[in-house]
């Protein structure tokens, strides 16, 4: 199995299937990007990961089975996920265990996309904050060298794990556990913030780490599962403005909360029939479109009974709360509370139709300090605006 890693020529070879099935996936890779992929080698900085079986997530090594497929998985691209709850595969039992994906590493065509907006160079002071396995940190050492690349992880394991694999790979850069939601207490200056999980707003610290003219490539994720990532400029004044990537993106957050699941209430009213359906909602279009319409307190979480697929939306500020059960027969909504949240939706997606769909890379975003606003123009030059 060790033979299969001392290889040259067959990692090689994978290193180039990775590379051409991320062109395939439309993603056009410019000769430096294309150049850090073919170099840089991903299976060192996963060694294990998960494998869903069933409803568990059983850890894989190269000595579990066949060492080739274990390693064509590696160099596919896909995520792979990393760690459950908060246990790395490296420290799982054998048999997996049951929970929620808490680390993994990106797929690399989603990691291309993303390196590609930053447009880091040789000389580009890069601060990447979501250490995680450490394989983006790898190329980007090789894009911007390893002197002027600092990583920031909120896993004082998953650093360290990070920081040896790095090293093993020939790579350098600075390592760092911390927050980096807050940023950097060295307050340090970046030509390049890219981060590697999802928040909802972009931290008003990251602006202060930026130079002016400085690139920020931040993936967002609101309520809903329409994630999208931001390409923002620093601006002379302070702020940050830019367009969103055509790329849909469901990054894990990037300090995940270990908050039990929400209490859905029990519901009294009658229900009464809708025209959309919630699995609209499976739309990444449209739920990136619906979550700018809802307040950030919202939780969603859905089930299958024996009747249909059932949604259930909840407000915990205010006790608003909705039961969408798709059936057979038609959709039924249940509400309670002070206001009717799938009605929120159902106007949200006839202002989208309105607006003939349009994408999330058709949106803009400007960050001034706390206040961040998403716009939509439309042809004839009027103004859509919310607030994340």
């Amino acid at each position: 199995m060790t033979g299969l890693l001392e290889d040259k020529r067959h990692l090689v070879n994978a290193r180039i299937r990775l590379a051409r099935q991320i062109e395939r996936s439309g993603v056009v890779l410019p000769v430096a990007l294309a150049e850090a992929f073919l170099n840089v080698p991903r299976h060192p900085f996963v060694p294990v990961f998960y494998r869903r079986e069933g409803e568990r997530f059983v850890p894989w090594r190269m000595r579990d089975g066949d060492p080739d497929k274990w390693l064509a998985a590696v160099y596919d691209d896909d995520s792979l996920i990393t760690e459950v709850d908060g246990v790395h595969a490296e420290q799982a039992p054998a048999a997996g265990l049951r929970g929620v994906p808490t680390s993994s590493s990106t797929a690399p065509g989603l990691m291309a996309d993303m390196l590609d907006a930053l447009d880091a160079a040789d000389g580009s002071r890069v601060l990447e904050v979501g250490t995680g396995t450490g394989y983006n940190a790898a190329l980007l050492c090789r894009l911007a060298g390893d002197r002027n690349v600092t990583t920031i992880d909120h896993s004082p394991a998953l650093a360290t794990a990070a920081r040896s694999r790095l090293a093993a790979t020939g790579c350098a850069p600075q390592v760092l556990t911390g927050d980096g939601v807050h940023g950097l207490p060295d307050g340090a200056v970046y030509d390049r913030i890219i981060a590697t999980a999802s928040v909802p707003r972009v931290p008003s610290p990251w602006l202060e780490h930026c130079r002016v003219g400085a690139l920020l490539v931040v993936p967002l994720k609101g309520v809903l599962a329409g994630g999208a990532i931001a390409r923002l400029t620093k601006l002379p004044d302070g702020t940050a403005a830019g367009r969103l990537l055509h790329t849909p993106a469901a990054f894990m957050p990037l300090l995940p909360a270990r908050v039990p699941p929400p209490a859905f209430p029990a519901f009294e009213s009658p229900p009464r029939a809708s025209s959309l359906s919630a699995r609209a909602l499976d739309d990444w279009c449209f739920s990136f479109f619906a979550q700018l319409h809802l307040p950030p307190t919202v939780t969603r979480a859905y089930h299958q009974d024996t009747a249909g697929h059932v949604t259930m939306l909840h407000d915990a500020a205010d006790g608003s709360a909705a039961r969408i059960a798709d059936h057979p027969d038609g959709v039924r909504v249940t509400s309670m509370g002070p206001r009717d949240l799938w009605h929120i939706i159902e106007r949200a997606h006839h202002h989208w139709q309105t607006l003939h769909r349009p994408r999330r890379e058709w949106f803009t975003l400007h960050v001034n300090g706390t206040e961040q606003t998403v716009t939509y123009t439309t042809e004839d030059g009027h103004r859509h605006q919310w607030r994340l």
